[in-house]
């Protein structure tokens, strides 16, 4: 890749002042597929510098000329797909297939439901006397994973292009060469010098810099709960807006009349998808006590149907986790939950059959869990299921909300004023009813652990805006 060791600051790749490298592992085969510059304090000075002079007159351009930037990202990166879904598949583990259909189509997604939003978006309004008015709030530290790469990166860059923000984008560096191709996409729409720029790095050399800098107005992450409370501890001395997307432990109550083969089969579906690198994902299945067996034979077959491998075949299903410390996690509370008496009905430790290398991991099924066991309090962010049973609805709710997290919910019920009912009840930002799908039209946040603040559409553009009164503005 042609520009894998540069930065993108003020509209041109750059030599980084750094010259600390890592390489970027393709997970399925441990192979080195790149090689990154990781960034220092004089880079992200640089890219900050670059972003807070660009600010004085890209705050200053019209709702219409931003709306046609974006349309103009919209077809750069159209162009670009194929590139990046496999780029993705490589460096994070996704099937190819999931790649194509998902994970690149999401940061598409994300440009069109903005520029939908900000179309129609009230940017001033009066009260009374007054001006209301809603502007940029000014340079954005962008600070991404690498879970759903682009889904993120787009859910943060295509709301703060649209508020007439600038903005310095810290991709993970553990799946960093996507970002690279988002870049060259930036450069080649035309986004003014400084309005967008990128510095490769880890959290101690690049996001400590960025959250803890005084010319940045505020930090958009997305990651784990750990990293989210550091990002706020460093940001908090400068007083600036930090938004947060963390962890989840997202429980999936299966009410008494749900259609159990459907909802069993979903739930261990979408804990298998991405192989479980969700932060949304259902990994805590409530079930009436009684059809605890009933519901983990299911599991169990869904989890053993899946096709774990190598991504770039058509027929896999579940891809590697995306390196040896994660897989290593994973084993670890894996192992605690055959330790602490959870039920193992399929799964387990150590590599799938058939595979001697990679960071594959066995779809699992745990079942008979209590919540008070390490594997229900704890994100695994693996391909694992923990079956837990409940006594009735009351019983179901008090346990899906016995978290630290509250990312989703997720409700099964034949009656849908009965879903609707137990939704209203479990404290997450988003309660899925009867296999609804995330929907980027709709707010994606957080309860406690799990964050702050809202991405998507126009919640997603309010993230970026101060609001400001204009007092005795329509005085005659």
């Amino acid at each position: 890749m042609k520009n894998e060791r540069n930065f993108y600051i003020d509209g041109k790749w750059v030599t980084p002042h750094s010259k600390k490298t890592l390489e970027v592992l393709n997970p399925a085969n441990e192979e080195v597929i790149g090689t990154i510059t990781l960034g220092d304090q004089d880079d992200v000075n640089n890219a900050v510098a670059a972003a807070k002079k660009a600010f004085v007159t890209f705050s200053k351009t019209t709702v219409a000329e931003r709306a046609t930037l974006i349309e103009k990202i919209i077809a750069a990166y159209q162009k670009r797909m194929p590139e990046i879904a496999t780029t993705v598949s490589q460096e994070m583990g996704a099937p190819l297939s999931l790649a194509n259909m998902a994970q690149a189509p999401a940061g598409l997604g994300h440009f069109a439901y903005t520029l939908n939003a900000m179309k129609t978006f009230e940017w001033e309004k009066d009260k009374g006397r007054n001006r209301i008015v809603h502007e940029a709030i000014g340079v954005c530290a962008l600070i991404t994973p690498w879970n759903w790469p682009l889904n993120q990166i787009a859910a943060k860059v295509a709301p703060a292009i649209a508020a007439g923000c600038t903005m310095i984008l810290k991709p993970t560096e553990i799946a960093p060469l996507n970002a690279i191709i988002f870049a060259e996409v930036m450069h080649e729409a035309g986004v003014p010098p400084g309005v967008f720029n990128l510095v490769n790095g880890d959290g101690p050399g690049v996001g400590v810099a960025l959250s803890s800098h005084p010319d940045v107005d505020m930090v958009s992450f997305t990651g784990s709960t750990r990293a989210g409370i550091s990002v706020a501890q460093n940001a908090a001395p400068t007083v600036k807006r930090v938004t947060q997307e963390l962890g989840g432990k997202s429980a999936n109550i299966l009410l008494d009349d749900a259609d159990f083969p459907k909802a069993v089969a979903q739930g261990m579906g979408s804990c298998v998808m991405n192989s479980g690198q969700s932060c949304n994902a259902p990994t805590r299945m409530l079930v009436p006590l009684k059809r605890m067996d009933e519901a983990a034979a299911i599991a169990k077959a869904t989890a053993m149907a899946a096709k774990v491998g190598d991504p770039a075949k058509a027929d896999t299903t579940a891809g590697p986790v995306i390196s040896k410390v994660q897989w290593n996690k994973i084993q670890g509370l894996i192992k605690k939950g055959i330790d602490e008496g959870a039920k193992l009905e399929c799964g387990g430790e150590g590599l799938p059959d058939g595979l001697n290398h990679g960071y594959f991991v066995k779809p699992t099924v745990f079942s008979h869990v209590t919540n008070d066991m390490t594997i229900a309090r704890e994100e695994i962010f693996g391909p694992v299921l923990s079956i837990i049973g409940y006594k009735d609805d009351a019983d179901a709710i008090r346990i899906a909300n016995d978290t630290l997290y509250g990312l989703s919910g997720y409700v099964q019920s034949a009656s849908i004023e009965r879903a609707r009912n137990v939704a209203r009840q479990i404290r997450a930002g988003n309660i899925h009813v009867n296999g609804a799908g995330v929907d980027p039209a709709a707010p994606f946040g957080g309860y406690k652990q799990s964050g702050n603040g809202r991405e998507f559409s126009e919640w997603g553009l309010e993230e970026f805006l101060e609001t400001k009164a204009i007092l005795g503005y329509n005085a005659a």
